[in-house]
């Protein structure tokens, strides 16, 4: 049973990593768009992404299953603790630079199903902008997220791999 949980955590935060590093690998060609087309661009995210992105919070619980289950005083336990820390790291990123801009980026754009209801989700508030921020901020704020996501994402997949292979 122990060997099925590990792969299906390396499966799980592999898909989340995966998702974080593909908007590392557009960063430099979107940071080249204009304003109109980047927000163009953004849509495409909606809901494809929002699918994919459950694997971060059940990599987060698998690995802290992982951790549970593994005895305290092996180094492998020390690495699942490390890359739980990185999942938890790269999962509050999210809710706390990226959810906000999305939220900014989709107050005018009608979603349906899982979207609609994922993003209007703001547990921080952070979507609350007064005025009318300069665009450029936003979309750093956005892209540069994603980039230290991706980082923590090969962060805690490497963490993970190495504890599983001792």
């Amino acid at each position: 049973m122990f060997p099925t949980l590990q792969i299906l955590t390396i499966l799980v935060v592999a898909v989340a990593m995966a998702l974080a590093l593909a908007h590392l690998l557009e960063l430099p060609g979107k940071m080249r768009l204009s304003k109109e087309d980047y927000l163009t661009v953004q849509r495409i995210y909606y809901p494809g992404f929002t699918i994919g992105g459950v694997t971060e919070p059940i990599g987060v619980l698998l690995l802290l299953l992982l951790l549970v289950l593994t005895p305290a005083n092996t180094v492998a336990f020390w690495l699942f603790a490390a890359a739980f820390a990185a999942m938890v790291v790269m999962h509050a990123v999210f809710w706390l630079l990226i959810q906000p801009v999305n939220n900014f980026w989709l107050k005018d754009v009608e979603l349906k199903g899982l979207g609609a209801g994922f993003f209007s989700q703001d547990p921080f508030g952070g979507g609350q902008t007064a005025g009318k921020p300069d665009w450029t901020m936003l979309r750093d704020r956005w892209e540069w997220s994603h980039a230290a996501r991706a980082a923590l994402g090969l962060l805690a997949f490497i963490l993970l791999v190495t504890a599983v292979a001792l």
